[in-house]
């Protein structure tokens, strides 16, 4: 034998005893049999064995073909999703005709394998696609497949995720439901009987979960499936929990899932647009019965679990999160305070000795202690103490928060409980955690627990108390006591430095000079970096817009450091994402005086070129814009006239150039003044609008040339016609509407006349000619209605730079 074709090992041959034992084992006779009664096709697996089931495919294995058809739907249903329907010009075509046949045939080749494949971990992603293009009906029809085994799917891996994509899009089925729509059913010959709605499926899917639920909280999977269902029942409880953007994804999903569905790209209908779903999520409606159902969750809870079990949920990585929505609905439904609720069994039996006696004294508890400094229960103690009822919240603050709030404010967990705590405090409370607070302030600032100082501001403005001494806390916290040194407070803030702090400050100042004479050249999004010192914190920005918030008396001294600053700094902090909040704060805080922002938005006067060329300070630019009156605005535009080259070239400079229309200011600044008037009214006093043309200088008027024309043209037609019924007519129109038509006319005609005033040296009768000429050109522009736009939009052309037709020009000439 040649050697390429020998095999490597010994040559051992077995016997044919040895051969027909191991084919005994491999297939057992009762096996043979087994597969032998088994009837139907080869390719049907069976869904479940009494001997041995899979646990990760419980109800069997998709067929092979089955999977390739179900991937090719996926990737023709992305590519649906990721591109709008194309309009055809038939109108009696549907567009979408095309997408509903093929999608009818892959649900009915997903007829009778719905749970099949759910379970499988290709498709189960493709039935989360395709539940978002279900109509009502076919979601009903899902639905009522898989009802039955709803709690082994909820633990299994892939089938969790498909049924929470189905119970968050049936809030829109539900909510049409509960006002009256239902979608006709389709006719068929064979007598299937009457389809549930889906109102009444997800009860009954309350019903078949709820007697397992301690087990399902538990499982890693069925939890989240616990948590849609939740939300599904109370969204007017749970809701603000969904649309909180830090907690919209964590809370029905995981973080590994949230991260893989954002892989798996956008998830919407392919028949409908996915903005009208998304403005009918603020009008969706909940039927009665699912109040009922979240009760029965709760009620289920207390009668399963008792003291210990209770307590040792909070712990728990994947019950903890669910034992915080049914603590809201508790305390929603106002049956927290109520012995033994589960309220009362986290909270050691605190609100039970409330009811006893309003000064009982509760025993400090060693449970309640550790949640404080537990990375996963303190999102628990939040809630309770957020949501406790006002006696246990003020035995829980006496008993584990007074006295050790020096301790708590910096430790790096606890500190965000005492700052959910302190939103609840009366004024005696709060002035005595102030004077807690006060030995450190300094520690707080160093360790970076912000949170703190921001609630002691927020709960002042709300309380209208105790603002000086936290601002006093403040000062203290970064050591800017000193007069001379409170000028340097946004600054510190801002970059989280205390006084202590202040050599390398200004180290930091000087260091930044020199790299800004260095890197001059470089945009103002490149010159600053992470690491660097003078970098702004969120924290610091967060906090000094909670102070600017105080009443007037206690926000001066950040108003007050502000302007103190240079132009080049504010400059600085306009085109910076986090330190722009502040500024923004300054002209949206109801508490800051009006001369105060006025005085801000001229401070960048003849610096706004600068300013709004920046991603970040063109927003600034414009809320500037937006706040300022008439005769500020003028002012603004004015100075901007030399730079209005500058602003056309540039690339965010040019939007905030478009809202000035600084040709029309150039051109005709009476009617730039009445442009900006009529933009400015309806913002500041609507109901002020019809009593505008009674001011001296008609400006409303003269925002509406073309109606008096009309109206006058229709009264001529009509005196020309008779005069019988229309006289009655015109006296309705002139109790009415009459004074404002007859001054918008003179409006018109008074810009006409000061051409006159100013041309002196020539003769009276070529004055009257030329405001003969122009008085036809006005009315010619106001009956063509579009001459005076398009005068508009040729100027905005004629001032746009010519850099690159002006060396052509120039080159000819020579």
């Amino acid at each position: 034998m040649p050697r390429e074709n020998r095999k490597r090992g010994k040559k051992h041959k077995k016997k044919p005893e040895e051969e027909t034992y191991a084919q005994a084992e491999e297939h057992p006779p009762q096996y043979e049999e087994d597969q032998a009664e088994a009837a139907g096709p080869s390719w049907i697996v069976p869904a479940r064995e009494d001997s041995s089931v899979d646990l990760n495919a419980p109800f069997g294995y998709v067929d092979a073909e089955v999977k390739a058809y179900f991937r090719t739907v996926d990737v023709q249903i992305r590519e649906w999703q990721e591109t709008r329907p194309e309009v055809e010009a038939d109108e009696d075509v549907d567009p979408n005709e095309d997408r509903r046949l093929f999608f009818v045939a892959a649900l009915q080749e997903m007829s009778e394998k719905e749970k099949q494949l759910a379970t499988d971990p290709d498709c189960s992603t493709i039935l989360e696609r395709m539940i978002h293009s279900m109509d009502d009906f076919v979601r009903r029809v899902f639905m009522d497949r898989l009802t039955g085994s709803l709690e082994q799917l909820s633990k299994h891996r892939f089938a969790s995720h498909v049924i929470q994509t189905l119970l968050t899009v049936a809030s829109e089925t539900v909510s049409r439901e509960s006002r009256g729509v239902f979608p006709p059913s389709p006719e068929s010959g064979e007598d299937e009987g009457e389809l549930p709605t889906m109102t009444q499926l997800i009860l009954d899917a309350c019903e078949e979960l709820s007697p397992s639920i301690c087990s399902l909280i538990m499982d890693p999977f069925a939890s989240h499936v616990v948590r849609a269902l939740f939300l599904l029942l109370a969204p007017d409880v749970l809701g603000s929990l969904n649309d909180t953007p830090g907690k919209s994804a964590t809370a029905v999903r995981s973080k590994k899932s949230a991260a893989y569905k954002a892989r798996q790209g956008s998830m919407k209908s392919v028949f409908t647009d996915s903005q009208a779903d998304g403005h009918s999520k603020a009008f969706r409606s909940t039927p009665k019965e699912f109040r009922k159902a979240a009760i029965g969750f709760v009620n289920a809870l207390r009668e399963q679990l008792g003291e210990n079990e209770v307590r040792a949920l909070a712990a728990n990585q994947v019950a903890s999160p669910v034992l915080q929505m049914l603590l809201e609905l508790e305390a929603a439904y106002g049956q927290a305070d109520q012995p033994g609720s589960l309220m009362d069994h986290a909270l050691v039996g605190m609100i039970t000795a409330s009811h006893e006696g309003p000064n009982a004294e509760v025993p400090e508890s060693d449970y309640l202690t550790t949640l404080l400094r537990d990375p996963t229960a303190s999102h628990l103690l939040e809630t309770l103490v957020s949501r406790s009822p006002g006696s246990a919240f003020d035995n829980l603050w006496r008993t584990y928060f007074s006295g050790k709030l020096p301790k708590l404010a910096v430790h790096p967990v606890a500190n965000f409980v005492v700052a959910k705590g302190i939103e609840r405090l009366s004024v005696e409370q709060l002035a005595s955690t102030i004077d807690e607070l006060r030995g450190v302030a300094s520690k707080i600032v160093k360790n970076a627990r912000t949170g703190v100082l921001r609630a002691l501001v927020d709960r002042s403005t709300v309380l209208q108390s105790g603002g000086h001494d936290v601002v006093q806390l403040i000062l203290d916290a970064f050591e800017l006591g000193a007069e001379d040194k409170k000028a340097l407070l946004v600054p510190c803030v801002l970059r989280l430095k205390s006084s202590q702090q202040l050599q390398d400050y200004q180290r930091a100042l000087a260091s930044a000079g020199q790299d800004e004479e260095k890197d001059a050249e470089e945009p103002h999004h490149k010159r600053r970096k992470t690491d660097d010192p003078l970098e702004p914190k969120t924290q610091g920005a967060v906090l000094l817009q909670s102070m600017l918030r105080l009443p007037s008396p206690h926000n001066d001294i950040v108003l007050d450091s502000l302007h103190a600053l240079s132009l080049d700094e504010l400059t600085e902090m306009a085109h910076h994402p986090t330190s722009s909040r502040v500024l923004d704060a300054v002209l949206e805080s109801p508490s800051v005086p009006y001369k105060a922002k006025r005085k801000f938005v001229m401070t960048f006067i003849g610096h706004y070129h600068v300013l709004v060329d920046d991603r970040i300070g063109s927003r600034v630019g414009d809320r500037c814009w937006a706040f300022a009156d008439p005769y500020l605005k003028e002012k603004i535009a004015r100075s901007l006239v030399p730079h209005e080259h500058t602003l056309a070239g540039s690339f965010y400079g040019k939007f905030f150039a478009r809202n000035l229309n600084l040709h029309v200011l150039q051109r005709d600044p009476e009617r730039w003044k009445s442009m900006q008037a009529a933009a400015k009214a309806p913002a500041v006093d609507p109901a002020a609008v019809p009593a505008a043309p009674t001011q001296k200088n008609g400006s409303a008027a003269e925002t509406s040339p073309k109606k008096p024309s009309e109206s006058d043209r229709s009264d001529k037609a009509k005196h020309k016609k008779g005069k019988g019924k229309q006289d009655e007519i015109d006296a309705l129109f002139d109790a009415t509407l009459g004074k404002k038509v007859k001054k918008a006319e003179l409006s018109t005609s008074t810009p006409e006349a000061k051409p006159s005033k100013e041309d002196t040296g020539t003769p009276a009768k070529s004055k009257s000619d030329k405001g003969e000429k122009k008085s036809k050109k006005r009315k010619d522009r106001d009956e063509g209605g579009t001459d005076r736009d398009l005068t508009d939009v040729l100027g905005a052309i004629r001032s746009a730079p010519k850099e690159d037709k002006g060396p052509k020009k120039r080159k000819k000439a020579h």
